[in-house]
Order: structure tokens, then sequence, then C-alpha cells
């Protein structure tokens, strides 16, 4: 069996930083976490309190703290250190091979996807963004760690896409068509729902987007674990990226 976990990501069009933060680390009892913090608007500012929010979170995974207290504690720190002024959607999405379950813990209106079999449930239950107020609490989503299982889980850039444009996109029916090939993997989802929603948005998105894509495959494996990151970036000066 085998774990693979994807994620892509665009920044809002001519926005020079992204505030939707992302990272991943590994659980100290075994599995692995994605922690998405999304600072609902674009800019430096922003970026500085996704990721403050996205470091308090992974570092209390890292010493063993549950999902959910984990995403309570950042919830206060930030209302601590703002005094209330921002607000974040904040999502952790953890396979955690302790409970062997996949937990969802969602302080995000924007709903995400779980497939299981043939069956794909939209859960989108109430929860509130982090930061406004103390004793937050974020809406928890457990299930057995089986094969067969995906989980799509983004910002709400990719819930949005289209919509300056009188379009909608279908969220549901994009995964299952994705499902519907062969095996595909979760870099190939993550990257064709980016690319859905940008075409949307005429490649300028109108906000930050960030998909992350969580599979539960069968597969030999060699028992190496790997992980893979593109990150495209610009230089002032071209000629300074090749050696004389």
């Amino acid at each position: 069996m085998e774990i693979q976990l994807a994620v892509a990501k665009a920044g809002k069009y001519q926005s020079m930083e992204s505030g939707d933060t992302l990272e991943i680390v590994e659980r100290p009892m075994g599995g692995v976490s994605c922690v998405l913090a999304d600072a609902r608007s674009s800019g430096h500012h922003s970026k500085i309190v996704s990721s403050m929010v996205v470091r308090k979170v992974m570092n209390l995974l890292s010493d063993g703290v549950r999902d959910g207290a984990a995403a309570r504690a950042a919830s206060d720190y930030l209302f601590m250190e703002r005094g209330g002024t921002s607000s974040v959607y904040l999502n952790v999405l953890s396979a955690d091979f302790q409970t062997q379950t996949i937990v969802i813990s969602r302080n995000n209106p924007t709903p995400v996807f779980v497939s299981q079999g043939d069956y794909i449930e939209c859960i989108g239950s109430e929860s509130q963004p982090i930061g406004n107020t103390r004793n937050i609490r974020p809406a928890i989503t457990e299930f057995p760690l089986r094969i067969g299982t995906t989980v799509v889980m983004y910002t709400d850039g990719i819930y949005t896409a289209g919509e300056k444009y009188g379009q909608l996109i279908d969220l549901c029916s994009l995964i299952e068509a994705y499902l519907d090939d062969q095996e595909p993997s979760a870099q190939y989802i993550a990257d064709s729902l980016l690319s859905y929603a940008l075409r949307l948005d005429q490649d300028q998105p109108n906000d930050d987007m960030s998909v992350v894509v969580l599979r539960v495959i069968e597969k030999e494996t060699d028992r190496i674990r790997r992980m893979n990151v593109s990150l495209p970036f610009e230089i002032n000066n071209p000629t300074d990226l090749f050696f004389e």
C-alpha cells in the first residue's frame, strides 16, 4: 500500500506573494500531515499571517499533538498575536498510521471531497475561520485508511474559479472523471484541477489557488519514502542562471 500526497499551487494574477501557505510534515508516530492556510487575501502581509499559522500547527503536530488540538492552539495563538484582526482559513489533512485513519480538520467553509470506491462525498459541514476569537474548534472528519481512498482539498480560489466570467466549477464531476482514468496519480489529479480552474479564470487567477490530493493505492513498494518538489522562479538577469 502507498500514500500519495500531491500539491499544485498558483498565485493571484499580478500579486507578488500568495496568501496561501502549505507545508507537509511527517507524523512522529507514523504517517504524514498536510497543513494548508489561506489568509483570505494576497500580498506580503497575508503571507506572513498564513505562514505563522502553518508553522504553529506543524510544530505541534511534530510534537505529537492531535490535529484538532493543534488547530485550536493555532487559532488562539493567531488571536493573541493579532488581537482578532486577522482571519485565516485552515485545513489539516492527515494519514495517521498510529490510528490507521485519515483525519480532515476544517476551519474553512470550502468543502473537501472524499472518494471511496464508487462514491464521492462532499464534506461541507459548518466551520469557522480561525483568529477572530478564542476557543474556535475545527470540524473534524475521520475514517479508516483504506485502499481506493482519494481526498481532494483546496482553497477558495479553486472553488470560485470562473465566477468573474459567469462560469462555475463542478468539482465533484471533475474528480469523478479523473478517477475514471486508470489509476491516475495524486499529482495528475491536482495538476488537472488547477489547470481547469486557471482556464476558467482565463489564466489570470482572481485569487490564490491551492490544491492538495491524497490517494491511498494498492502497490508493491520498496519501502523508500520519496518527495518531489517543483518550484518555478524568475531572476532579474537571465545570464546569472548559467555558469561561465
